[in-house]
């Protein structure tokens, strides 16, 4: 049995990041009770990056040599321009990874997705049955959802089932791994459910614990194995708390983007130390290591171990210094 390990290189191995991850906006169709991002419809930002400025840095990226790119959000497919971007990449020799509702890839979009080799593609399916699904993902459109991967199956994209287990689904997932093998997915991902965004703030009500978790993940092994594993079955390790203090000790050589060009430490982390739109990749790059070696970085982590509602400002961005502000303003 194979579970993924997320385990990036040093920061400090590197000139500049092996791995974007990058968020174009925040709006999305699906309104899901478990995201992340608090992503859903009228929820883009109001100061996303232009066209004009998402393909500038596109093209930075390429002529900065990062070897490999991730799309999520909202929902990057949405977003005109994207299309422009992956573009760009393609002819740079830039990897692609797609985080989708998957309800934009048409028949003309699956093509395009082939004939550029997209490496990976995730498509999020947050329930085996229509029922369950539409509870999770509220304007998720499940019969849809079902078609697009029936349509990357039919292509050869192998693509790629994210379930993220909660009270609603738990229920669900040897089932949904066994629709997985049946459309044809190469990987079935799952974890623990993520204390962040729109989950955070239903945690009372959305959240399993540990033990309930680690029952519903064997289930699914035995699952997998008796079928032989047709589908790869990658389990996230950690939880969002453990995640924290494993990259503060060993962060990635990656930085994250989010909708108006601020780079982020860590989608848990508030902390965006620089802009792609005010600064090159090179001193994006110094400011992300920077920040992580930061006495401010490393006492929000640990203060987050015991304040879990910290967590709730995940997907703020602050400047260096607005933690050491909040902190002293309010004694914590």
């Amino acid at each position: 049995m194979t579970e993924s390990k997320i385990d990036g290189a040093s920061v400090s191995d590197y000139s500049s990041p092996l791995f974007l991850a990058w968020q174009l906006t925040n709006r999305c169709e699906a309104n899901c009770l478990t995201c992340c991002e608090e992503s859903g419809p009228g929820k883009a930002w109001s100061d996303e990056m232009s066209e004009a400025a998402a393909l500038k840095f596109a093209r930075e990226v390429v002529e900065a040599g990062i070897p490999y790119a991730a799309f999520g959000g909202g929902e990057p497919l949405a977003v005109p321009f994207f299309w422009k971007i992956a573009e760009i990449f393609h002819q740079g020799g830039v990897g692609l990874k797609l985080e989708t509702n998957g309800l934009p890839i048409t028949e003309e979009k699956a093509d395009y997705l082939k004939s550029i080799h997209t490496n990976c593609i995730q498509i999020s399916m947050d329930g085996a049955t229509r029922e369950t699904f539409d509870k999770v993902r509220p304007g998720g459109r499940y019969d849809d959802v079902v078609a697009v991967l029936k349509r990357l199956g039919r292509r050869d994209l192998q693509p790629e089932w994210v379930f993220v287990p909660n009270r609603i689904n738990v229920h669900e997932i040897a089932r949904a791994y066994e629709m997985a093998a049946d459309l044809g997915c190469r990987t079935f991902v799952t974890g623990p459910m993520m204390r962040l965004g729109r989950a955070a703030e239903a945690w009372a009500t959305l959240g399993l614990e540990k033990d309930e978790w680690a029952r519903a993940a064997d289930r699914l092994r035995e699952r997998a194995a008796a079928m032989g594993e047709p589908v790869k079955l990658s389990i996230y390790p950690w939880d969002i708390l453990t995640e924290m203090t494993t990259r503060l000790k060993s962060p990635q050589a990656m930085v994250l983007v989010v909708p108006n060009g601020r780079a982020k430490l860590l989608n848990a982390l508030p902390f965006a130390p620089a802009s792609v739109i005010e600064h090159s990749i090179s001193e994006c790059w110094t400011r992300y290591q920077d920040a992580w070696k930061s006495d401010e970085v490393r006492d929000f982590i640990e203060t987050c171990q015991t304040k879990k509602e910290l967590l709730l400002h995940a997907n703020e961005t602050w400047w260096p210094g607005e933690w050491d502000k909040r902190r002293a303003a309010s004694g914590v």
